[in-house]
């Protein structure tokens, strides 16, 4: 099964999604199911997990809603804060909805030292009772910490969003290769080949800019540790659906057909626990 590891949808509010500033003003509309549909269709992407964009326990209602009405949503990766007291209850409710996978909490907007936070830590310890994975969203700069965060959780199915997001405009890439390198030695935490686009020159990127930093996590992470992962609509800033679609399985088309269908989807499935 070809599935997109990594995709969001909204409708459009100002004050929810003000992180989507005046440079970004095309994704500034509704993007639902109807709109992704038929880009899935096109790819031959038969399923997805959506992936929460809004840190609120109305985000998550909002996407279960939508993957019970919706049968290619497969899974969804929602919002809990791990330092929260009544924690364990949300874990205890979601527990019943076999459409929740895992969690994440955006934290490429905090400072890495949150990753290091008693309470965090304690939240993150209690995902594995409920089976739960953990989306591991960050810059390079959170990747000392990230690796202390999957070193203490050996047992925590991970996930790394984006390629940790690379400063693939500015051309950076050696010691970001090298901090994924050691993340990628924990063979518990997978990563998402997805969002790259949007690091890189919206207007001018180039397979050929972008294909370096595929190379590095093929090599840590292997072909049974890397997941296809749009990040759709986000990537519509400057790529569209079928375009990254294509520059991916682009690059894998030299491996075995095995290793392709591992990135293309069975990771995910497996990862999330998609049937």
């Amino acid at each position: 099964m070809k599935i997109d590891a990594h995709q969001h949808f909204w409708q459009y509010n100002p004050e929810k999604h003000a992180w989507i500033e005046d440079h970004m003003s095309t994704i500034r509309q509704d993007f639902l199911p109807k709109d992704l549909k038929p880009l899935l269709d096109k790819a031959g992407v038969e399923g997805t997990v959506a992936v929460q964009a809004d840190e609120s326990f109305d985000e998550n209602t909002f996407l279960l809603q939508l993957a019970k009405e919706n049968s290619f949503i497969k899974k969804v990766v929602g919002w809990v804060d791990l330092r929260s007291l009544s924690l364990e209850k949300s874990l205890e409710e979601y527990s019943t909805n076999p459409s929740m996978a895992g969690f994440r909490m955006i934290l490429q907007g905090q400072p890495p030292a949150l990753m290091d936070d008693i309470s965090f830590r304690n939240g993150m310890a209690k995902l594995k009772n409920y089976g739960y994975t953990y989306d591991i969203l960050v810059f390079p700069h959170h990747l000392r910490a990230t690796l202390d965060l999957v070193s203490h959780f050996p047992d925590q199915p991970f996930v790394i969003d984006h390629l940790a997001k690379p400063y693939i405009k500015d051309g950076k890439i050696d010691e970001w290769a090298s901090w994924m390198k050691k993340i990628a030695s924990f063979d518990n935490v997978h990563c998402k080949v997805s969002g790259m686009v949007t690091e890189a020159n919206w207007k001018s990127w180039t397979s050929a800019e972008l294909n370096p930093y595929i190379e590095v996590v093929l090599e840590a992470f292997g072909a049974e540790r890397l997941m296809f992962g749009s990040d759709w609509p986000v990537q519509l800033l400057a790529a569209e659906y079928q375009q990254y679609h294509d520059l991916l399985s682009d690059y894998i088309s030299s491996l075995s057909a095995v290793e392709q269908a591992n990135i293309m989807g069975n990771n995910a499935a497996k990862f999330y626990g998609i049937q």
